[in-house]
């Protein structure tokens, strides 16, 4: 990986730092980019990396990213697609809760590989590194809009890898539970679910990536325990909602008593 061209969106905070400084300090080469400037430019400054802040959902902030890591270096050999946000409660989620939710977390992959993947076939080689979460293949209480939008991520990500990995280009789905992120702070009585197989921190979830990227295993599961869940979700449907309603009769209580 040393002097590879790696490009980390979302990666002012959390889980996108943390990538950011672990491929960095593997002699990767680093653009590290964030709707939050001012954090992408100090995350930038500790690590050596390059910096571009603004959106990278959008099809024009998506082409200025990749514009930038063309003019900077030539190309980009590995794109973490990392930014996301959690938006809206329920079915009281907001038009614009939805749209915003699949724009960030589903779309903003969609445009980034219409751009890269052409220059990755032609060379046979490069890589795209989806951060889902383990909502993208159980759900996530309390949130359809990010629950759905990170089901479409991991089966963009499915199809991206059923359809080019025979031609060089390895795809991978990172899909954790509880990270100590502000998402995670912010969840309320969500977090004791979340929590349930423990709260691992960013770091943690980059060395899982990092071990991940040597042998290119798609699903990457920084929560073994998820493996279980999903499996078990697959193979008895009925009975993996009837457990997850039971949890979510376990939140509304709590709720109650609060």
């Amino acid at each position: 990986m040393a002097g590879q061209r790696v490009v980390v969106t979302g990666a002012g905070h959390g889980i996108g730092r943390a990538l950011a400084t672990r491929m960095a300090a593997e002699g990767c080469r680093v653009l590290v980019n964030d709707l939050d400037t001012a954090a992408a430019e100090q995350v930038a400054g500790e690590i050596g990396a390059e910096v571009l802040g603004g959106d990278a959902a959008s099809e024009e902030g998506v082409g200025k990213l990749v514009h930038a890591a063309r003019e900077l270096w030539g190309g980009v050999d590995v794109w973490f697609a990392n930014a996301g946000i959690e938006r809206g409660r329920g079915l009281a989620a907001s038009e614009d809760d939805w749209a915003a939710s699949f724009e960030v977390n589903t779309l903003a992959h969609v445009r980034a590989a219409r751009l890269l993947v052409p220059e990755w076939l032609e060379r046979a080689s490069g890589r795209f590194v989806v951060t889902a979460s383990a909502a993208g293949l159980l759900t996530m209480l309390g949130s359809p809009a990010y629950s759905a939008s990170k089901h479409a991520a991991v089966a963009f990500a499915e199809w991206l890898s059923a359809t080019y990995r025979h031609r060089g280009v390895v795809v991978q789905a990172i899909c954790p539970q509880g990270v100590e992120t502000r998402m995670v702070a912010e969840s309320g009585p969500l977090r004791e679910v979340l929590a349930h197989d423990g709260i691992v921190s960013p770091e943690h979830v980059a060395d899982v990536v990092w071990e991940a990227m040597q042998d290119d295993r798609f699903l990457i599961l920084p929560h073994p325990q998820v493996a279980k869940y999903y499996a078990a979700r697959a193979s008895d449907t009925d009975r993996w909602l009837s457990g997850m309603n039971k949890v979510q009769q376990g939140v509304e209580a709590h709720d109650e008593r609060n």
